[in-house]
């Protein structure tokens, strides 16, 4: 497949992101014309290929999905540029302004712990994520980012959020970030749905010597033959 005929305007503003994840993608759509997940897996070494594939749509680049042969013959999801038209730029260009004063910022105002879990995490391994996606809200008009606007998430926690809200009915269509402001994912700490699901969720790290515990745990509901997420909410409706 042929790189496609785009605007030079469009082609200048792709050329302009920094993150280096998106630009990564970007760069293998202009020359290629398309990217793969297997590409973005294997010859790049992005475990999580939708994640790579959202940061560039957070930097305001329209995106589509379709499907070819893999290398195995088999067919595999890949992503092109949508209608250059649809480009949702920024002054500020979606993840490039990223920074690190504004991680530094989040830090100071919320710790350096992750928004889901609330455990501790080394710096390095907490990552900016918009609350309410790129894809519902967009960034602020403004040129200056709100905190508030923005939460710390480990690896897991980000990628378990992208899988979620990207299969939500509210980011496929409707696009409200009023529902957003109640989702799990957004602010869990004041939720009433989870992607549009009127659920609950905990999610729950054992680390350092407390996986001594989860291990006391795990043995004790093998022994009973039971599930542990069952046995722990028993646990809970008993000392409530």
């Amino acid at each position: 497949m042929t790189a496609p005929k785009l605007p030079q305007e469009f082609v200048k503003l792709c050329r302009n992101v920094t993150a280096k994840r998106a630009r990564t993608v970007i760069r293998h759509i202009l020359k290629h014309g398309f990217i793969t997940t297997q590409d973005i897996r294997d010859k790049y070494g992005y475990n999580h290929p939708p994640r790579a594939v959202r940061d560039v749509k957070e930097n305001g680049i329209p995106v589509e999905m379709f499907r070819v042969e893999g290398s195995n013959g088999r067919s595999i999801a890949a992503c092109r540029f949508g209608d250059p038209k649809k480009a949702r730029f920024t002054k500020l260009l979606g993840r490039t302004a990223f920074s690190k004063e504004l991680k530094q910022t989040l830090i100071q105002k919320f710790g350096a712990k992750c928004a889901i879990y609330l455990e501790p995490f080394a710096e390095r391994d907490l990552q900016i994520d918009h609350r309410i996606p790129f894809e519902v809200a967009g960034d602020s008009p403004s040129e200056s980012f709100d905190p508030e606007d923005f939460m710390l998430l480990c690896g897991s926690a980000n990628r378990a959020k992208s899988w979620s809200c990207e299969h939500c009915a509210n980011w496929l269509e409707k696009k409200d970030p009023a529902i957003c402001r109640t989702c799990y994912w957004a602010f869990p700490e004041n939720c009433t749905h989870i992607a549009l699901r009127p659920i609950r969720r905990l999610d729950i790290m054992w680390s350092g010597d407390e996986v001594k515990s989860y291990e006391r745990l795990k043995k004790r509901t093998e022994e009973l033959q039971q599930e542990m997420p069952a046995y722990v909410k028993r646990i809970i409706e008993k000392n409530l």
